[in-house]
């Protein structure tokens, strides 16, 4: 992992993007426990919208109706102190094993086209940053939400690897899965996200890429935290 020269804004961020699977989720939450800092799932907001739009049962492709849903969106995130996942209310329902579903994900990414719904999500993105810090998980964390970070990580693995991290947290939750067809989604979601004409899924300026592939969490979330370390 190669250091990068960034100036540290007043109330650092860190940023990890990368595509589904890659662990950034789990690896920004890890980050986030071990500074002791806040931290952003902003693909946690995205799926909430779609799930919120699923349940009205809208056209997915409706820009103005499901911009208005990002904007007006009732959510709480109820976070622990300890590195688990935080409990997420929708219109105060717990949502946290809906917005993880496959289906949920497949949409999310199609709401995540949407320009409209991704101006309307900005500002609630930029107001997770607060002191002591903030670790920001997602798509364009680096690129569009927070260009100022000072460490900018783009995670990655690949699809393969991916599919059967997912086919694997899906099968511990329960949940039926297919690993062909989780691969196929995958795929199918990265050539979404990397191609859509806003804010798509690239490493943002100035980035650190990771490779997860062959990697555990602990050694990516070691390697990142020396990153942060050799920057301060």
């Amino acid at each position: 992992m190669n250091e990068q020269i960034n100036e540290v804004p007043v109330i650092p961020v860190i940023t990890i993007d990368g595509p589904s699977g890659s662990g950034k989720g789990t690896v920004s939450r890890l980050i986030a426990h071990h500074l002791g800092w806040h931290f952003l799932d902003s693909g946690a907001l995205y799926r909430l919208v779609a799930l919120s739009a699923l349940k009205r049962q809208l056209n997915l492709s409706l820009e103005v109706e499901i911009s208005n849903i990002a904007r007006e969106l009732d959510v709480i995130f109820e976070v622990e102190s300890s590195a688990g996942e935080p409990q997420i209310l929708l219109e105060g329902s717990v949502v946290g094993r809906d917005i993880r579903s496959e289906q949920c994900g497949d949409a999310a990414s199609k709401v995540a086209a949407l320009p409209a719904v991704r101006e309307a999500l900005l500002a609630r993105q930029r107001d997770f940053r607060r002191l002591p810090g903030l670790v920001a998980d997602g798509r364009d964390m680096g690129s569009v939400v927070f260009p100022d970070a000072g460490l900018k990580i783009f995670l990655d693995a690949s699809p393969d690897e991916r599919a059967q991290r997912r086919y694997k947290q899906l099968k511990e939750k329960g949940m039926n899965a297919n690993l062909g067809a989780l691969l196929d989604e995958i795929k199918a979601r990265d050539e979404r996200d990397r191609n859509r004409s806003v804010a798509p899924l690239v490493p943002a300026a100035g980035a650190v890429l990771v490779d997860s592939t062959n990697q555990s969490v602990d050694e990516v979330v070691a390697g990142i935290l020396d990153a942060w370390s050799n920057l301060t």
